[in-house]
């Protein structure tokens, strides 16, 4: 546990490392193809125009954030270990069917395309009014998940996985959390015996662990940021108008305000000798 990603700011994220060979091809595709990644959609700021997104780090934008998510989640099912890892019976699809169409024969041999993991993220965060927050650490959870319980996620397992995933977030993350009754008026199919089922059998595959440290849901954020530019899903960028850049410059001078104080309490307290207590030594005098 001492590199897992989703507890330590400084280990790389998985969903990145498991990207790079898919990368490193269309890259050198594109190279061979001489067609530049993104040269016709990027825009570049200039002296008369600024350009920015309208995604932060303590804000992100939801609806590109699922994507990065889903592609995320995308590649971790496409790379997965090829010695076939233990699939737990709580997240198998076909024992735990999420709808009652008859499961394929063959549902456990087909990836799922980024479009269909987008759409059954975008579903479940659409109907339960989940922020781009909540879908960051449902990120963290999944791979947390993976790396305690040491299981893949797969064709067979990943809806179930995704949905223990945000369910969990959505209670740990935002304020009024969404009760698994309402996900089953979401997932009309679904029963509350068999959600409280998986997120106990979450809980207790996490160890109880369901604390996300601000570096590691920092390192997440900009790590899906990273893999939406290689990806070419670049967050929409907008010229910088003279509204917001009064509101930046606002948020900035506030932020500056509050620092300067802080450094003058600081150094009071430094200089400050009110409750010093000095030790005085005397030389003992030996009759």
């Amino acid at each position: 546990m001492e590199f897992n990603p989703s507890d330590h700011p400084r280990a790389s994220t998985i969903f990145l490392s498991k990207s790079q060979t898919d990368v490193r091809e269309k890259r050198k595709s594109l190279y061979i193809n001489h067609h530049p990644p993104g040269q016709l959609r990027r825009k570049y700021s200039s002296c008369s125009t600024i350009f920015l997104d309208d995604s932060t780090v303590s804000q992100p934008n939801l609806k590109y954030t699922i994507k990065c998510v889903a592609l995320a989640i995308y590649y971790h099912i496409k790379n997965r270990d090829a010695d076939g890892r233990m699939l737990l019976d709580i997240f198998d699809e076909n024992l735990h069917p999420l709808s009652k169409s008859e499961v394929p024969p063959d549902y456990d041999k087909h990836d799922p395309e980024q479009k269909q993991i987008y759409r059954f993220v975008r579903t479940l965060f659409s109907a339960a009014q989940l922020t781009a927050e909540c879908a960051i650490v449902t990120l963290v959870y999944l791979e947390r998940l993976l790396t305690y319980a040491e299981i893949d996620i797969c064709p067979a397992n990943w809806k179930r996985i995704v949905l223990g995933a945000i369910l969990l977030a959505s209670k740990v993350w935002d304020d009024q959390a969404v009760w698994n009754v309402d996900y089953c008026q979401i997932l009309k199919d679904i029963t509350v015996e068999d959600m409280n089922e998986l997120e106990r059998q979450f809980l207790e595959l996490l160890q109880f662990n369901i604390n996300v440290p601000s570096s590691v849901y920092a390192k997440y954020y900009f790590d899906l940021r990273s893999l939406a530019e290689a990806n070419n899903l670049s967050f929409p960028l907008e010229p910088l108008s003279r509204e917001r850049a009064y509101k930046l410059e606002a948020i900035s001078r506030l932020c500056e305000d509050k620092y300067k104080d802080f450094r003058k309490s600081t150094k009071k307290r430094s200089v400050s000798a009110d409750n010093l207590t000095v030790v005085r030594w005397s030389p003992a005098i030996i009759s």
